[in-house]
This record gives structure tokens, sequence and C-alpha cells, in this order.
């Protein structure tokens, strides 16, 4: 059911005993129930991986294109929050430091969450995730904000976290 959270009303109409009207509600309940989770999400401190992937992870694991996300948060680590920055391909997408740092300046964030997901379900990180995550560090460095983390959001798998956090990973500090 996690997937068809995401498609177009169109889309949904297409499945089986729905119907244009009845797509057009359950979008709409989709919709409403993001905006609650987003609501709640403003009270609870974004402290822990599990935390963020708790929140971001229903909303990311089922894409079928690479989201490339920025959480903004408060000095309390709370949500004030969320831009997608790029949508990318089946297994790549490109952002640059500039536009994941564009809504933390533009909201006077005190820092952000990256995340971004994989949509072949194996959130380890590639070389070049490896790679934007060192330039983006960098860049919040020179721009005085916190990068708290970036998490490469999967699907569940026997052996394996549904995530990849470069913070628990000890690249970011």
């Amino acid at each position: 059911m996690g997937a068809l959270g995401g498609l177009p009303v169109m889309e949904l109409a297409k499945e089986k005993g729905l119907g244009l009207a009845k797509a057009s509600k359950l979008a709409a309940a989709f919709e409403l129930g993001t905006r609650v989770a987003r609501e709640q999400l403003r009270d609870i401190p974004l402290e822990t991986p599990e935390q963020i992937h708790e929140f971001f992870g229903p909303q990311l694991r089922h894409l079928t294109q690479e989201h490339v996300v920025v959480a903004v948060v408060d000095p309390r680590l709370r949500h004030i929050g969320t831009t997608v920055v790029a949508i990318g391909t089946v297994n790549e997408s490109n952002a640059h430091p500039r536009e994941i740092l564009r809504p933390v300046i533009t909201r006077g964030a005190y820092g952000f969450i990256l995340l971004h997901n994989h949509p072949s379900g194996d959130p380890s990180p590639s070389r070049a995730d490896e790679i934007v995550t060192r330039r983006v560090q960098e860049a919040a460095k020179l721009m005085q904000v916190t990068f708290l983390d970036h998490l490469i959001i999967g699907k569940p798998s026997t052996g394996r976290l549904p995530f990849y956090s470069f913070r628990a990973a000890g690249v970011l500090a």
C-alpha cells in the first residue's frame, strides 16, 4: 500500500476497483496523512538516524526515482521544513551543494539533514554519495550551519538496516 501513496491521481484511477472519484479521495487521504505526520514531527527532536528514518522512510522508500531531500531543523533539532532539491532516475540523482544549502539558508535554519532514497532498496552508499556528502560537509562548515546527517533510505531486508547513516558510519562528526 505504501507505493500507492506516491502515485498521481490518474495512475491511482487505473488500479482495479478505483475510478477517478475514489482515486481523488484516496490521494487526498494520503496527503492528509502526510501532513499529520509532519505536524507530529515538529514536536520530536531528530537526534538519531532511527528517528529520522521513522519519519522520512515511509515517504521515500517506495519512490521509483531517486529524490534528494533536505530537512531543516531548529537548535533543538525539531523539524521546521522539508524541501525536495532534486529528482533523478532509478539509480542516480544530482544535487549541487548550493541547491542543498539553499533551503537551510533561506529558512534561517540551525542545521539540516540530507536524505535520499535508493529505488533498488539497497541503502549502501555509492562512491558518488560519498563525494557529495564530503562536498556538502565542506560547504556547510563554510556557511556555518550544522550538517547533522545524510541518510540513504532503502527497503527493509533481512540482515541489514533499511537505511544508511553517514554519521553512524563515522563519515560525519
